[in-house]
């Protein structure tokens, strides 16, 4: 069966409808770009970079408020200092693998100086996860130009998913996993507003993976599709998880989205094991922040008892997140002769036609 959405196996997540792409580029202003590596010679390379770009790239003098929350932290996020400081995002987000977190912390701050864009301090936001199992990461594929390649390619609209960008090499619940993105569209005291996810999945067991809680790992077990690195499971891995919306949020209210990103993650089967960096950020556009004003100035935010359909949208959005990145991510062979089998699409639809809900 060709690699396909989640949606269009006919496997629906939740109660709330998905945006008009059914990605975190539902959120307006929210741009996405990849730059995918993936070569043998002169070493191997299946790795790549991810850049979330918000307010049409304007995030640079028009910031964000926004929250960090760190389920199990065997990870890496940069610039988390400042922003729980200020609550405020104030650069893209580059998602890459473990050891290119320097390079394309550097290439985000020239980026911004070439183009006439970087504040005064350079504090931008990076996350990793681990690739090694696929990519040969001490060969360091990953240079400034690529970070560049994907910042210039973010756009609106539909999003790659899968073996792109920074997912590139990834791992889930012992299948390919990858980038995968969901968005759910709620309506607040007569106003509308859409939420955003968007994952680097690289974490989970193949016993614990569900599908709107169905026990597919444990259908398709390791007899009948093998893991990357031989006989034995070895449960670890990470998640980076952005959420965005366009409701008008505080910094406060942010950490509280930030923080439910783990109902979604949990859903699938995500454990928080001791070795996974389990990564969320959230960031709402519901507000001007120019960085050029002085005086005082009006902001909004919701009533934090409005805030339930959010909570509701975050677990439905993040929960599709993932299965898209495991149902788009192909098979790949990569480093010392491993393989990473994508989850097998005719076995998934005909398991989950037999549940009973």
């Amino acid at each position: 069966m060709k690699r396909s959405r989640l949606r269009d196996l006919g496997i629906t997540i939740g109660t709330l409808s998905p945006g008009e792409n059914n990605a975190i580029t539902d959120v307006p202003g929210v741009w996405v770009g990849h730059k995918t590596l993936i070569y043998d010679e002169p070493q191997i390379a299946r790795t790549g970079v991810t850049a979330i770009v918000p307010r049409e790239g304007k995030i640079w003098h028009d910031n964000a408020w926004a929250a960090f929350h760190s389920f199990n932290g065997c990870g890496e996020m940069t610039g988390m200092h400042w922003l729980r400081e200020s609550g405020l995002l104030c650069y893209p987000i580059v998602l890459t693998d473990t050891h290119h977190v320097g390079t394309a912390h550097e290439a985000l701050i020239a980026f911004g100086v070439e183009n006439g864009l970087a504040p005064e301090s350079g504090l931008p936001v990076v996350g990793e996860t681990w690739d090694g199992w696929l990519n040969d990461m001490d060969a360091f594929h990953i240079k400034r130009e690529d970070v560049f390649e994907a910042l210039a390619a973010a756009a609106p609209g539909p999003v790659a998913e899968g073996n792109v960008g920074g997912g590139t090499g990834m791992i889930c619940h012992d299948f390919k996993g990858g980038i995968g993105t969901a968005s759910r569209v709620v309506e607040i005291a007569g106003e509308i507003y859409t939420l955003g996810a968007l994952v680097q999945a690289n974490h989970g067991s193949r016993e614990d993976f569900r599908v709107d809680g169905m026990p597919i790992g444990r259908l398709i077990d390791y007899r009948r599709v093998p893991v990357a690195w031989g006989k034995q499971p070895q449960p670890g891995g990470s998640i980076l998880i952005i959420i965005a919306t366009d409701a008008p949020l505080i910094a406060g209210q942010c950490a509280r989205l930030a923080r439910r990103a783990a109902v979604g993650f949990a859903r699938v089967g995500g454990v928080g094991h001791n070795g996974s960096g389990d990564l969320f950020l959230a960031f709402a556009t519901g507000n001007s922040m120019p960085t050029d004003r002085q005086e005082p100035f009006a902001i909004r935010y919701l009533p934090n008892h409005a805030m339930n359909p959010l909570f509701s949208a975050i677990g439905e959005a993040v929960e599709e997140a993932i299965l898209n990145a495991l149902t788009a991510a192909e098979t790949m062979s990569g480093i010392n002769g491993n393989t990473a089998y994508a989850l097998p699409l005719d076995d998934l639809v005909e398991m989950m036609a037999g549940r009973p809900w």
